[in-house]
């Protein structure tokens, strides 16, 4: 019996080799990529380019050889990244260059946020504009020298021989530039402590939206001209100071953009979700990458945007991306993956962007038969969609009441027809070729995805979403967070990888806040509060009152960077920074304070000049610069009272609440075993308790 086991091991394992070296075999080319796990890194893995990741191994190589360091930075979901791997790194003479006189190491971005920032820094220092692909080199060390975004295959192959010319023949001049650059880098980004006065003002908030103005799209929403990006703090923020300052115009323009990106091309009108940004004004053609960081982030801004407003519009939106997220980025252990692919390949089984989404009108006719002519007015299959070689992107022109009015249909019916369209072209488009899943899931990302749940149960009151939020926050805690306190940034194949940076603890620490506020579990701000001190330990630089990207157990990059500027992701210095406020008054804990009250002063000027690029500072300012109320709930009933409170839009607001006797400071001594009290404070100062809410909503200074 024991023989026969050993001959079926045996054989199992020799018979799993064989597959191996066979499916290896079917490829001309296999470099060290093929043992990573990044779906980015293993596309490129039987490139003729000798790919290295970014290791000690590739770096200790470069410094043995004497060779240029050739860092090609991407992500799996980027149309251009695909562009110049099939032009240049496919091609067996552009690798014979680069393999000869270069250590080539590919990055995947969203893995090594940290590598990324150093050198789209170091690019944007010399040309002034950064994207993807980014493309650097460096000496061995990593100083960087030269770099760039795309390039087309005969101006990549001219760059890469002067470059390896000139580092022969004059090495002195080229280390000279390194040195002077990489200066640059180290003092780019750092922030000088403010040691002036502080004072945060309603004056200065209004001063900050006057100056951001003048760069408003009112007509079409978003930024002026193109492309638009969904910028969701700008709109979060935006939507707050105009319900508090009571500036009907900024409201406008808040609906309008919310408006116009949901009736987008951007939004996915027939499967939900939003791609990562639109080509042109109107938010009609996108970059077809889905991306989860943007969709998290969405949930959040229109779940809010309902509250405020009770748009039913926005109510849609949410259902129909979270839809989306349930349907194609959700693992089944809970977390979720990164992305979707640009591109897949068409009716002639070419790659093209997009084409998974677009529709010709032939197509469609076919599909819909006798509902074509209401359809293509919906969704404007005619001059206003189209986009390119006979091909639609589906995009909504106007409200449903005009439609009704237009074609003599009840809102019911037409409600009915949509749902139904949706439904038939889901199930026609999958029999498509589909893009490329990313299916790491990023620490980070899974956070603002978190989030995104708890604001949609919060505000809809939805079981699934929190259900789906509580198992997502379970595999964070169980898989992520490690025994010695730190976060891992990557999981994928069961594996937990990467030491995580900062934008995982402040994505993670807020999504946790936010789960306590809905169920009262104090795991949840318990374990937000050991994230934070465990970043105090390791990001935090006290001279600077600001927290650096990476830990200080990371050392083999050529500088610390501060993240400051809020952009597609709030920095994580602002995250954190909101953070610290909110768990000074859950703890009653002064340094918190003191810190999150600093390093907004730190950052005070450039907030006020450049809102579009702070706008999550600018929400921490409106918490400094006018009441922020502490909304304690106990009693056997706190949950039901929770749930009518989260019907009103109220952003200067925390919520601590239990059902028993708690261990939180703002919870001490108010639990009551046989009634359900309402405690509303400012600055830990309380008003008498309420037991019916609407009593207790009467003590804010707020108009519903």
């Amino acid at each position: 019996m024991y023989r026969l086991f050993y001959f079926l091991i045996v054989f199992v394992l020799i018979s799993c080799k064989t597959q191996t070296e066979k499916k290896m075999a079917n490829h001309k080319f296999t470099n060290s990529l093929i043992n990573e796990t990044s779906p980015y890194l293993l596309q490129h893995a039987h490139n003729p380019v000798d790919w290295y990741a970014w290791n000690d191994e590739a770096l200790e190589l470069a410094k043995k050889e004497n060779k240029l360091l050739l860092i090609s930075i991407g992500y799996s979901s980027c149309h251009w990244c695909h562009v110049m791997e099939h032009e240049s790194f496919e091609n067996d003479s552009v690798a014979a260059i680069m393999n000869k006189n270069f250590i080539n190491i590919k990055v995947d971005r969203e893995e090594r946020p940290d590598i990324d920032q150093v050198y789209m820094n170091a690019v944007q220092l010399m040309t002034g504009r950064g994207g993807w692909p980014l493309n650097c080199i460096a000496l061995p060390d990593g100083r960087p020298v030269w770099g760039g975004t795309y390039f087309p295959k005969e101006n990549w192959i001219s760059a890469l021989e002067q470059l390896s010319t000139m580092y022969k023949e004059k090495p002195e001049d080229v280390i000279s530039y390194a040195e002077k650059l990489t200066e640059g880098i180290k003092n780019s980004d750092l922030v000088p402590l403010n040691v002036n006065p502080k004072e945060f003002t309603k004056e200065n908030l209004k001063l900050a939206v006057e100056e951001w103005n003048q760069y408003m799209d009112f007509d079409l929403g978003g930024r002026k001209g193109a492309p638009k990006f969904p910028m969701p703090n700008n709109y979060s923020f935006l939507l707050r100071y105009a319900i508090q300052a009571k500036d009907s115009n900024i409201l406008d323009y808040v609906n309008t953009s919310l408006t116009k990106m949901a009736f987008g091309g951007i939004n996915d009108q027939i499967g939900g979700g939003f791609s990562r940004y639109s080509v042109d004004n109107k938010w009609h053609v996108p970059h077809f990458e889905k991306m989860l960081y943007d969709n998290g982030q969405l949930v959040s801004l229109y779940s809010e945007g309902y509250q405020a407003t009770k748009n039913e519009l926005y109510k849609k939106t949410v259902f129909e991306t979270l839809e989306f997220i349930d349907r194609e980025l959700t693992a089944k252990e809970g977390a979720f993956y990164s992305s979707l692919d640009a591109d897949s390949k068409n009716a002639e089984g070419k790659l093209e962007e997009g084409a998974f989404y677009v529709w010709t009108q032939e197509e469609l006719k076919v599909i819909l038969g006798a509902d074509f002519e209401l359809f293509s007015g919906y969704f404007n299959v005619n001059h206003y969609g189209y986009w390119e070689h006979d091909n639609y992107v589906l995009i909504r022109k106007n409200e449903d009441a005009e439609v009704v009015k237009k074609h003599s249909i009840s809102v019911d019916d037409l409600n009915s027809k949509v749902k139904n369209w949706q439904k038939i072209l889901l199930k026609e488009r999958d029999k498509k070729d589909r893009p490329r899943l990313d299916d790491k899931s990023l620490t980070s990302w899974n956070a603002l995805m978190l989030k995104g749940y708890i604001d949609a149960y919060k505000v809809f009151n939805e079981p699934h979403f929190l259900d789906v939020a509580i198992k997502n926050a379970t595999f964070i805690y169980t898989k992520q967070l490690q025994e010695n306190g730190n976060l891992n940034h990557s999981y994928k194949n069961g594996k937990s990888t990467i030491n995580g940076y900062l934008e995982d603890y402040a994505t993670v620490i807020e999504a946790y806040i936010s789960l306590y506020e809905v169920t009262f579990n104090e795991l949840w701000l318990n374990t937000a509060k050991k994230l934070t001190d465990y970043s105090f330990d390791h990001f935090y630089d006290p001279e600077r009152a600001m927290f650096y990207f990476t830990s200080d157990e990371d050392t083999n990059l050529i500088t610390r960077k501060m993240e400051i500027e809020d952009n597609v992701i709030p920095a994580s210095n602002s995250i954190m920074a909101r953070n610290l406020f909110k768990l000074s008054h859950y703890y009653s804990n002064s340094y918190y304070l003191k810190t999150s009250k600093q390093m907004l002063h730190n950052v005070q000027e450039k907030a006020e000049l450049y809102g579009s690029g702070y706008s999550n500072w600018l929400q921490l300012m409106c918490d400094f610069s006018r009441d922020f109320y502490e909304i304690a709930i106990s009693g056997p009933n706190a949950k039901g009272k929770l749930l009518e409170i989260n019907q009103k839009y109220i952003p200067n607001k925390l919520i601590a609440g239990s059902t028993k006797k708690s261990t939180i400071p703002l919870m001490e001594g108010r639990f009551r075993r046989d009634e359900t009290l309402i405690f509303i404070c400012v600055d830990g100062a309380c008003q008498l308790p309420e037991d019916e809410v609407k009593n207790a909503l009467n003590q804010l200074k707020i108009e519903f």
